[in-house]
């Protein structure tokens, strides 16, 4: 049974930075492309980014322009999202999502699998 957990969320202060981890248990994961996205109160669930399962990045350049960092670690079974310089506008739920295949997609239909999300509040 695939599982997707994430954790590292809160509530911070704008201009603050989280870091938010992935655990994913039950696929390949070093098989997988892993995407980040996000859903705030009366919006539609974002992509935030993404990264294939060799290491290449995609992100929200719109949304993140340069903020956030994603990574992987293939050894731990674990995504990353260091979140940097944080502004209210990025309070959401964020989730983790886990694509069979090689390359990024955007859309959440292009993900199989997903955790049940992790909070972020950033106050100004």
């Amino acid at each position: 049974q695939v599982q997707l957990v994430e954790s590292g969320g809160g509530a911070v202060q704008a201009g603050g930075s989280l870091r938010l981890s992935c655990a994913a248990s039950g696929l390949t994961f070093s098989s997988y492309s892993m995407g980040w996205f996000r859903q705030a109160p009366g919006k539609e669930r974002e992509f935030v980014g993404g990264i294939s399962w060799i290491g290449v990045r995609r992100y929200n350049a719109d949304s993140v322009k340069g903020r956030f960092t994603i990574s992987r670690d293939n050894l731990k079974n674990t995504l990353y999202l260091q979140m940097n310089s944080l502004k209210p506008e990025d309070t959401a739920v964020y989730y983790c999502a886990a694509r069979r295949g090689t390359d990024i997609a955007t859309m959440t239909t292009g993900y199989d699998y997903w955790g049940q999300g992790t909070q972020v509040t950033v106050s100004s």
